[in-house]
């Protein structure tokens, strides 16, 4: 009876663990997820595009950076340098930015490994808008 008991037990234990949709504060493995990144604010938040076609830095803030952090403009991923856990720069050149407009500022987290154990790891920021004049 004892046994059954035991494997009864670690049955419902692993459920737990390798069920889809287990969130990470039941899974142990999560410890090393990545945190999804929040974006606060862009400086500067409009540039002319005589700047970008010196190239501009720009700098966002937020929380959740990681060392694997990365700026996206537009949907396209850009060189980044991650200052702090709150300070993500990156420079805007006519490269990525080819005239006047809006433009759409994410950052990214790649999820890692972690996510092959079931976590929730990583993932897009919401947009902030950087207007080019």
């Amino acid at each position: 009876m004892q046994s059954r008991t035991r494997a009864l037990s670690m049955v419902v234990v692993l459920a737990f663990l390798f069920l889809p949709g287990c969130s990470n504060t039941l899974n142990p493995f999560c410890g090393s997820a990545r945190p999804a990144p929040l974006i606060g604010s862009l400086a500067p938040t409009s540039v002319h595009f005589s700047q970008v076609q010196q190239g501009v830095p720009l700098v966002v803030n937020g929380s959740q950076f990681v060392s694997a952090s990365v700026v996206l403009i537009n949907g396209t991923p850009l060189a980044t340098s991650v200052m702090s856990d709150s300070k993500l720069k990156v420079m805007l050149t006519t490269g990525i930015i080819s005239g006047p407009g809006a433009i759409k500022v994410q950052v990214q987290t790649p999820s890692g490994n972690s996510s092959d154990l079931g976590c929730t790891s990583g993932g897009n920021s919401s947009v902030l808008m950087l207007t080019v004049n």
